[in-house]
């Protein structure tokens, strides 16, 4: 069987790995995809580096478009990231009738609509698998795995930079910005942390898994995100003892007015198996109508992790390779012409617990007038923690959980409390899931 030829766009750390594995693991890739898959040609700026990995086994070239353009090419492999070349270049590649295997979240999130709607007008694949999450198999579940389901949540832990940080903060008791620096020293974060740490990472993967689970296209734009930068390791604290953890979450739910997207430290209860996920590691909990809460877990990041979901995603595209366009799984799992105009929810109109820490004054009647304000707004107490004033002050902390309610009664509530005299600084504010 004649191999199926691929070109791969770059080659620094999960390039390396896919080419590492793919060697590796030849003989069992082909027995799963029915012919030899092989890496004949690199677009790589570093030659030094590319000639290092390959060892003279695949052509070399600067020009990633001549590549993209190469006849002999059946797949290109885009491992550049970013949104301007690397579209420049999966577009092309489209147009020139190549599937395309991506592990660009950032694109796919903001110009996913456009390339799938390409890929369609010249029956060609492109997939994605890891986009989202590493090596764990989540798109695959979603497009297929679960397709007998009506989707009714998904939540995860879908940034390793961020989950270690907090993990850090949990277990040792320190502060965001002392984590961060031992984060970048041990090459967990990068020099520039600013996608992980402010949520736009996990905001591009909740996109793409919003877009698959609930048959809308890509609206990266209308996601609500918030990232962990003014998380404070009191409220870690103060989150365990009243028996939760915190953790940054993607979340997309179907409500009956709309979708809500967003991403924002959230405390879940630690009895959940997600609450437990530590360190880089990943999970995504899924709520089906049918197959009911799954969850699925492990490396979110790394060279053979991605390279892994990488070469999956080459051996379903070599199965498929010569089959009508009509009959491969569609890119976003629903049918191209069946995706619904669901609006994308602000995030004043969506409905969650809070956590709400008030520093106040002590003194006779705080507790009161704050319970009046929550309850003028129709949000009830789940549970309080006040702390006994330490010696020699006079204010105190008051934590306060709450059942669910709309953020926008939520925001009316924490303006009144923060208008209280006795309310000495700005309400700390942390939503909160059961994610039951």
């Amino acid at each position: 069987m004649k191999p199926i030829n691929v070109g791969l766009l770059g080659i620094g750390t999960v390039g390396g790995g896919t080419w590492t594995v793919l060697a590796r693991n030849a003989e069992e890739i082909t027995r799963r995809a029915g012919r030899p898959i092989r890496i004949t040609a690199v677009a790589e700026r570093n030659v030094e580096l590319a000639q290092a990995v390959t060892a003279g086994a695949a052509r070399i070239t600067t020009d990633a478009f001549e590549l993209v353009k190469d006849p002999e090419i059946d797949i290109v492999v885009e491992l550049i990231g970013g949104y301007t070349i690397a579209k420049e270049l999966v577009l092309s590649a489209i147009e020139n009738g190549k599937h395309v295997v991506t592990a660009n979240k950032a694109l796919l999130a903001v110009h996913g609509t456009e390339i799938f709607a390409a890929a369609q007008k010249k029956g060609v694949m492109v997939a994605f698998e890891a986009a989202v999450a590493g090596g764990i198999p989540i798109i695959k579940a979603l497009r297929e795995g679960l397709s007998a389901n009506r989707i009714e949540w998904i939540a995860g832990i879908i940034n390793g930079t961020t989950n270690f940080i907090l993990s850090e903060m949990r277990d040792k008791g320190l502060s965001f910005a002392e984590v961060l620096k031992e984060a970048q020293r041990l090459g967990y974060a990068e020099t520039d942390p600013t996608f992980d740490i402010e949520g736009i990472d996990a905001a591009h993967k909740a996109t793409i898994m919003s877009a698959i689970a609930f048959g809308i296209p890509m609206q990266f734009e209308k996601a609500y995100v918030e990232g962990i930068t003014r998380l404070e390791a009191t409220d870690i604290t103060y989150a365990e003892q009243l028996g939760y953890r915190i953790k940054l979450l993607g979340i997309a739910r179907r409500r009956p007015q709309g979708i809500e997207l967003r991403v924002h430290p959230t405390l879940i209860p630690a009895k959940r198996l997600i609450a437990n996920v530590e360190g880089a590691m990943n999970a995504v909990l899924v709520q089906g109508d049918a197959v009911g809460a799954t969850l699925y877990y492990g490396k979110g990041a790394g060279a053979e992790p991605t390279a892994s979901a990488v070469i999956a995603d080459l051996i379903d595209v070599t199965r498929l390779h010569t089959a009508d366009p009509g009959n491969r799984v569609p890119h976003l799992a629903f049918q191209a012409d069946q995706l619904a105009d669901l609006p994308i929810l602000p995030i004043e109109q969506v409905e969650t617990a809070y956590y709400l820490r008030m520093r106040v004054e002590d003194k006779p009647g705080v507790l009161a007038d704050i319970t009046r304000i929550l309850a003028d707004n129709a949000i009830s107490i789940d549970a309080m923690l006040q702390k006994e004033p330490a010696e020699g002050e006079a204010q105190t902390d008051l934590i306060v959980l709450t059942h669910r309610t709309v953020e926008g009664q939520a925001n009316l509530a924490i303006a009144a409390i923060e208008a209280l005299s006795t309310v000495v600084d700005s309400v700390k504010r942390i939503r909160l899931e059961e994610l039951n």
